[in-house]
């Protein structure tokens, strides 16, 4: 779900963002402690490209919708993108076919990020792209 369409208690998803939170914590320790190491290109390059295949593709349709249903293809792009088994492949892919190297710290820092501090996880196909909470779809409405 996103941060304002969750179907979670209270509670429990305060425990989810604090087990997300924890391994935000170990990954950003083992960033600082290997800052020397890290590739910032190939940094960068992984943090950015989960957002740039899974986010910002949907982020536009979404705005340019006006209203209307944004494509499914935007949230399947979006879910790929931001999963945690898409990750590990793709840090085991770059691991045996370039090199194991701390760049890949990137690829959790992100998604641990994304789910930690700002609530999100997967999209699920009904609700809008971008999270909206009951008060803003009634005033949608009404708009």
């Amino acid at each position: 779900m996103d941060a304002k369409n969750r179907f979670e208690t209270k509670t429990t998803f305060a425990l989810c963002r604090l087990e997300w939170l924890a391994i935000l914590a170990v990954s950003l320790v083992l960033a600082f402690q290997h800052l020397s190491e890290i590739r910032w290109g190939v940094f960068v390059a992984l943090f950015a490209v989960i957002d740039v295949i899974g986010y910002l593709p949907g982020a536009l349709a979404f705005r340019r919708s006006r209203g209307r249903r944004t494509p499914r293809r935007y949230y399947v792009a979006y879910n790929v993108m931001h999963s945690l088994v898409t990750a590990g492949a793709l840090a085991g892919a770059w691991a045996l076919f370039v090199r194991p190297e701390w760049a890949l710290l990137a690829l959790p820092i992100h998604l641990m990020g994304d789910r930690a501090l700002f609530g999100n996880s997967l999209k699920p196909f009904i609700v809008p792209f971008e999270p909206r909470n009951s008060l803003e779809d009634s005033n949608a409405v009404r708009a």
